[in-house]
């Protein structure tokens, strides 16, 4: 029944997100939970989900975002740092989502994405997809990644150990990506009036982008929060004070409001963390975790399974290393390293992923079209992965 109801509401969610990606989270998040829990328990599955004051750090903070990069845009704030972009419009396709991507900010594909915006090319879908996949190619060997982070600790590793097997793949993912990503993208990239000659306008720009990390990181060290998240969302609104005094000024803020409409990134936020409560609550993770498969099959199917499922790789490798650890198998650099891309391309395909959620709502994109141009490159990916797991696992 739980498979049944998990099928199911994916089939509501892929087919609602066409129209409005937030209702489908929250639909897809009603079908599983009415099917699973009993609906006595609903609210409570429900409301435990939303309680966390990290998810709701979270929420104000994909608000937020949006509203830093409107105040970016209308203070002519980001032409500066696409005219220093090196190369033409397709390496600054790589470059932004990528540098961006290292900022430690939920969301973060909202700061790329209205410089991608700006240099135009393609389609909303293109932009979108393009967006998504190169921001992500750093974070598969930078030490301060999460999702690697988290993974080595559960594999037993060094994680400089983890980084050297990492790098290989993050070539070969960029590869994919130029290959099938940035056709759409040939020629110069536009410069915006001062865009190349203001300085100060450029240097501030970088400032706002990178206050909030700044603030993120210190917060999280010195003060005693209740959740680490609330320190994201304290340096963000600082940014966003910060855009609005050196741009468009404070008295912008309504404007910026009708322009942005944060509360569309807040919604999905609250249909990503509903899908996920019912999703745990339902006994799917477990139920993966037992699938009568071999080893090798196993791991690779439950990787991307759970990483597709939940949305965040962290989650996805915190099941899938304790079920190959408890087979008696050795998890060295290589395995982990296919563990890791098998955990990551499901996360990256994910309804649930925020990036891919948000990157779709800024370009006013559509949700399948992106998903179908990320599919390709996916594909090819994660042949690659299942070549090397038939060797390694």
């Amino acid at each position: 029944m739980a498979w049944a109801a998990f099928g199911v509401s994916l089939l509501v969610l892929l087919a609602l997100a066409q129209r409005n990606l937030w209702l489908a989270l929250v639909s897809g998040a009603l079908v599983l939970g009415f099917w699973t829990s009993s609906p006595a328990a609903l609210p409570r599955v429900f409301g435990k989900a939303l309680s966390d004051p990290g998810v709701l750090a979270l929420i104000y903070a994909a608000g937020i975002i949006p509203l830093i990069g409107a105040a970016l845009q209308e203070g002519d704030l980001l032409a500066g740092l696409v005219a220093r972009l090196p190369g033409g419009r397709r390496v600054a396709y790589v470059l932004a989502p990528a540098l961006f991507g290292l900022l430690p900010v939920p969301g973060g594909a909202l700061f790329s994405a209205p410089i991608l915006e700006s240099m135009g090319g393609g389609k909303p879908e293109e932009r979108a997809a393009a967006n998504v996949w190169f921001r992500h190619i750093l974070l598969l060997f930078y030490p301060l990644s999460a999702a690697l982070l988290t993974g080595a600790k559960l594999a037993g590793l060094d994680l400089w150990t983890a980084i050297l097997w990492q790098l290989p793949w993050a070539f070969f993912l960029l590869l994919v990506g130029a290959a099938f990503l940035l056709s759409p993208f040939s020629g110069e990239k536009p410069v915006g009036p001062r865009g190349g000659q203001d300085g100060r306008r450029w240097g501030w720009g970088l400032g706002v982008l990178f206050l909030a990390p700044a603030l993120d990181l210190l917060l999280r060290r010195v003060a005693f929060l209740p959740a680490p998240e609330v320190a994201t969302a304290i340096g963000l609104s600082a940014a966003l004070l910060l855009a609005l005094g050196v741009g468009p000024g404070l008295r912008a803020f309504p404007k910026l409001v009708r322009r942005s409409h944060p509360w569309r990134f807040s919604l999905i936020v609250v249909g990503v963390f509903l899908y996920l409560g019912a999703f745990q609550a339902s006994g799917l993770p477990s139920a993966m975790a037992h699938l009568p498969l071999p080893l090798s099959l196993l791991i690779l199917a439950l990787s991307l399974l759970m990483g597709l499922a939940t949305g965040r790789q962290q989650a996805a490798l915190s099941v899938v290393i304790p079920v190959y650890l408890a087979s008696g198998s050795v998890l060295d650099g290589w395995r982990f390293s296919v563990i890791y891309q098998a955990c990551y391309l499901g996360y990256l395909l994910s309804p649930l992923h925020p990036c891919l959620a948000v990157s779709v709502e800024y370009a006013r994109a559509r949700f399948l079209g992106t998903w179908r141009r990320l599919l390709v490159p996916s594909g090819v990916a994660l042949a690659g992965v299942a070549l090397a797991g038939a060797f390694a696992l």
